[in-house]
């Protein structure tokens, strides 16, 4: 009886984890979508990022102190070294990143946003290289597989900019009142400007490269992950409210009903505040730092998917393909992360087995403490 509870406590271990990671990813995907018909529908994606972070920051601060009260590693917060790199972080990946991305998803669609979401860990690898930040063996077998991971990713998000290929309308099977109904969820956006939608997306994941970089540092230094969540979310929320009133002149922008923009503002703000960092944090603790990244592009099933069956009137097939050779080009770069950081053989034999470094040691990074921080430290 005993042997069959630890069996089962097992398999959970291992399938509670993957079915969390499924759930966070779907559930941006439908977000994604869910954003995108709320900026069909008139709401501006400067005043969307404002109150979504405005929202989400004031979840993060209490239980961002609740939670780091647990922490054993305590570090004084307000150093001006460490709210430079919190202005910085507030900066480059709320200000910059989500106000190109989500204006990008206003004129593209969001097969465009998960294209773009997959080339990060490529342009990060491309700035380490051009910085130089960190040593690269070229002729290892991991750097050649970072490489043309690279190559292959930016093929797909060059091929989801300038080629759409041939509308899924004839095989869908959306019912025709889902497509008159103005409260459908579907990429209702005229897209009047696609390869500007794309571009601007390319630069907001520019943006989240290097986010990604200051981040693996700050956090290295502080290892504090929600407080420092927490407090670049607000200076962010700021920075960002600065920038929309400059740009959103409209009073009328500005107002709230209850509606599905104010619902897709809420739900937004709560996954993206509580329920996904936390449950990447947990995974990350559970099965290690590759674990949250492997997850990323099943985004793209999702939203091929639903393209394939609900939103076939605006949904192309080279959208889609375009989007499996991100999706192909990050897993190829993922592989060659984790055999880069695999140990030398001859250490572990060597020294007893002490060659089983933990990835997130080879990474530089402190051990369970970053969800999804992949990326070398520059600043």
């Amino acid at each position: 009886m005993g042997g069959g509870v630890i069996i089962i406590t097992r398999i959970l271990e291992d399938v509670l984890p993957c079915i969390s990671m499924l759930l966070v990813e779907a559930c941006t995907i439908v977000l994604t979508i869910a954003a995108s018909t709320a900026m069909a529908r008139g709401m501006s994606p400067f005043v969307f990022v404002v109150y979504t972070n405005a929202l989400a920051s004031v979840i993060l601060l209490p239980s961002s102190f609740m939670a780091n009260n647990r922490d054993k590693v305590q570090r004084p917060l307000f150093t001006s070294h460490l709210l430079w790199r919190v202005f910085l972080l507030g900066l480059i990946g709320v200000t910059i990143a989500q106000n190109l991305a989500f204006v990008g998803l206003f004129y593209s669609s969001p097969i465009v946003a998960i294209s773009m979401a997959n080339i990060v860990p490529a342009l990060s690898f491309m700035l380490t290289a051009m910085l130089r930040s960190r040593k690269i063996d070229w002729r290892s077998v991991g750097s050649l597989a970072k490489t043309i991971g690279s190559l292959i990713s930016m093929m797909g998000a060059i091929s989801v900019t300038f080629y759409k290929g041939p509308l899924m309308r004839q095989y869908a099977f959306a019912l025709h009142s889902l497509r008159q109904d103005p409260w459908r969820l579907v990429f209702t956006s005229k897209h009047d400007n696609w390869a500007m939608g794309c571009l601007l997306f390319a630069g907001g994941a520019l943006s989240l490269s290097v986010w990604n970089m200051v981040q693996v540092g700050t956090i290295k230094k502080y290892p504090q992950v929600f407080r420092i969540l927490s407090l670049y979310s607000l200076v962010g929320t700021v920075l960002t409210t600065v920038f929309a009133v400059f740009v959103e002149r409209d009073p009328k922008a500005w107002k709230l009903e209850l509606n599905l923009e104010l619902i897709v503002i809420v739900l937004t703000a709560i996954f993206q505040s509580l329920i996904r960092s936390n449950i990447q944090l947990w995974c990350t603790r559970k099965k290690g730092p590759h674990f949250v990244a492997a997850f990323k592009p099943f985004g793209i099933i999702v939203a091929s998917i639903c393209g394939c069956t609900i939103f076939a009137d605006t949904f192309h097939y080279g959208s889609m393909l375009s989007a499996f050779i991100c999706g192909l080009g990050y897993y190829t770069l993922m592989w060659g992360n984790i055999r880069d950081e695999e140990p030398p053989k001859d250490l572990g034999n060597n020294h007893g087995g002490t060659g089983s470094t933990s990835s997130s040691q080879d990474m530089n990074l402190p051990d369970e403490k970053v969800p999804l921080l992949v990326g070398e430290e520059v600043v």
